[in-house]
């Protein structure tokens, strides 16, 4: 049973009595940060004092009296200006451990309420290397269909793949005029990547020099803008205050400029500096549109770039997977933009038919309540837009899926897309599917700007798992120095890549983070590692005591609390249906980062404090082994709903 969803059931009952909205009020139930105030406290009180006219002291009395909680709570108490307390019997704690000792689920019940949930998430560009970006999509997005699929609800995980876009028209552009036929015919993938790279380089260089001379004009209008205003004498207050606002905005566009220019300036040097590769970009110059060219044929059917495309993809993908496959992902469905061209079409006409969508300056645009710009669907030249594919996805999930939610693990920066984009599907008629975009912050180095490495290229993905197994295997040999080396690998494995993907989910998505491989591998502290060196600990403990955890679970479930420390190991235990969902109210799987490792402290002191082999009795010590075994199951289910491997020996 969920202790805090009985609580709730029982709260409500009063609060309906007193408003006709308790889901508020309700969610200030919650369990307490310090043990001394009980086990839950309800903080509701307080808000009702004014709309009841009385103290909240007199409220929370008038709710304890109210709530029938006899059968759960051994004590609820009225704290302070209002807080309500409540302590758990014993007896039910240990009731409820004894109905998730033999559970497979540990007591966590499957929702009543199951939804169908769509969650899209990695999609990466196929023709380029995954980088340390796709981290964060990934390992959020795999762990949020985990826990929505352990509760209960039907989950279908769908990689949006960018493989019909210009970095396709790119690559095809660059086979035909750059390829090295011999490194294609030995690494596809490394040739097709460096193809891809070759021609960025190519069209930054003519964009740059294209945009220089028109920002450095702009830098002027700012600098004069800024003399005039400086220039400005006044001995008004509000007209002075307003005066060091303006020169403030102002300053901060010149530096943002400035920046600009640099960045500009840099990539001409850049080109400059290198004979051969100036000569490249001079030869084509009109690469930028070459490119558009070439993507434009593909998407019209052209026979040449459409058997360029039918080559490449297969290797990108065979590479992609390779990497997801470390990581220990996989997907339902792998629909990328191609899948949805043939659909693009209707769904402008029937923007259009419905009268959803005008032209504007030759364009087809959505006029959207509460934006300054319209959402395009359709270019000018005829040319489909990434909105115009996600409103065919969008169509196509709800009609083949019967998706009653869509959850976008998308970066921070695409919230303006998605944005309209769920205002222009709600004004389609998609208005009883949920979609949300499920943000994430940046990943950042030691300088806090994005990770990057030492030249300043986006840290490969690749590379960022070699680096994070080579230095678990390293930490694995130094603490196992005699296992054999195949298993020293596996230990490696499995604490690298979880020390990974655990750096990044105990994160608040919403927050851009320091990236560390020091931090990520230690042994102490809110890390992957140390919680499977805990969960190896707990297996240690049966293992030296030569029991298996199937004859613990053989045996009923007869608990005894000796001290303080076995009850709050007991409460966190069953807390853990509460922490899952509590990471789907706002889709944070920190939170069970955050439960996982409390868990895991309270355990390090019950080890310290609670002897097992010397508990005492046989009935002290036969508790003791259930608790460890509840223990482990829960810290190897909880890093398993993350993505994360648990191994029972380090």
């Amino acid at each position: 049973m969920n202790a805090l969803e009985e609580i709730k059931s029982r709260f409500a009952v009063a609060l309906a009595e007193i408003t006709d909205q308790p889901e508020p009020l309700l969610a200030m139930i919650r369990p307490t940060q310090d043990g001394k105030f009980g086990d839950y406290q309800a903080n509701c009180a307080m808000p009702l004092a004014k709309l009841l006219g009385k103290p909240p002291r007199d409220i929370a009395a008038d709710l304890v009296a109210a709530v029938d909680l006899s059968a759960i709570c051994e004590k609820i108490d009225v704290a302070g200006p209002g807080f309500i307390n409540l302590t758990l019997k014993d007896t039910w704690l240990t009731g409820q451990l004894a109905k998730a000792l033999p559970d497979e689920r540990l007591g966590v019940a499957a929702t009543d309420s199951p939804r169908t949930v769509v969650v899209d998430y990695s999609s990466p560009n196929v023709a380029k290397p995954m980088h340390v970006g796709h981290i964060r999509s990934t390992v959020i997005g795999a762990a949020l269909a985990n826990i929505h699929r352990y509760l209960g609800h039907q989950v279908i995980t769908d990689n949006h793949l960018g493989d019909w876009g210009t970095q396709f028209g790119m690559i095809i552009y660059g086979y035909k005029h750059f390829v090295d036929a011999d490194a294609y015919r030995q690494n596809p993938v490394a040739e097709l990547s460096r193809l891809y790279k070759y021609v960025r380089v190519l069209m930054d260089y003519h964009a740059a020099v294209r945009k220089l001379p028109e920002a450095r004009e702009a830098l002027e209008k700012m600098q004069l803008a800024l003399t005039r205003v400086s220039a400005t004498g006044t001995t008004d207050k509000a007209q002075a205050k307003k005066q060091k606002k303006d020169i403030a905005r102002l300053n901060e566009k010149i530096t943002a400029q400035t920046d600009v220019i640099n960045g500009l300036g840099g990539t001409i040097d850049k080109v400059s500096a290198d004979d051969a590769l100036l000569a490249a970009a001079n030869a084509h110059a009109g690469v930028e549109q070459a490119v558009l060219d070439e993507t434009v044929k593909l998407h019209a059917g052209d026979e040449q770039n459409r058997q360029y495309w039918d080559e490449f993809l297969p290797y990108c993908l065979d590479d992609i997977n390779r990497l997801y496959t470390r990581l220990g992902v996989s997907f339902d469905y792998i629909l990328g933009e191609s899948f949805y061209h043939d659909q693009l079409g209707p769904v402008v006409d029937e923007f259009l038919q419905r009268e959803l969508a005008r032209e504007s300056d030759g364009a087809i645009c959505v006029f959207l309540d509460g934006y300054e710009a319209p959402m395009i669907i359709r270019k000018k030249d005829g040319a489909y837009l990434y909105p115009t594919t996600d409103l065919a996805t969008i169509q196509h999930r709800v009609a083949e899926w019967q998706a009653d939610a869509m959850l976008y693990v998308v970066d921070h920066r695409q919230g303006d897309h998605f944005d309209k984009l769920f205002d222009a599907a709600k004004l389609w008629g998609y208005t009883d599917v949920e979609m949300t975009h499920v943000s994430f912050g940046t990943v950042l180095g030691d300088d806090g700007t994005p990770f990057k490495t030492r030249a300043g290229d986006t840290v490969g993905l690749e590379g960022l798992l070699d680096e994070a197994e080579s230095r678990a295997l390293a930490v694995a040999i130094e603490q196992n120095p005699n296992l054999e080396a195949s298993r020293q690998k596996e230990i490696g494995r499995v604490v690298g890549i979880g020390a990974l993907k655990y750096a990044d989910l105990s994160q608040n998505r919403s927050s851009d983070y320091k990236f560390s491989y020091d931090k990520m591998l230690a042994l102490r502290g809110n890390t992957a590692t140390y919680l499977q060196y805990a969960n190896a600990r707990v297996h240690g403990i049966l293992r030296n005591m030569n029991v298996t955890a199937e004859s613990l679970r053989a045996h009923p479930g007869e608990f005894v609390f000796s001290g303080a420390v076995e009850r709050q190991l007991a409460v966190q235990l069953l807390q853990f249906s509460e922490v899952l969902d509590d990471v789907l109210v706002d889709y944070k799987p920190n939170l069970l980062c955050n439960y996982l490792f409390d868990l895991a402290q309270v355990f390090a002191r019950f080890f310290d404090q609670c002897p097992v082999r010397d508990a005492g009795s046989d009935e002290l010590q036969l508790s003791r082994l259930q608790l460890c075994d509840l223990t482990a199951r829960t810290l190897t289910t909880g890093l398993g709903l993350l993505g994360i491997e648990a191994l029972d020996r380090i």
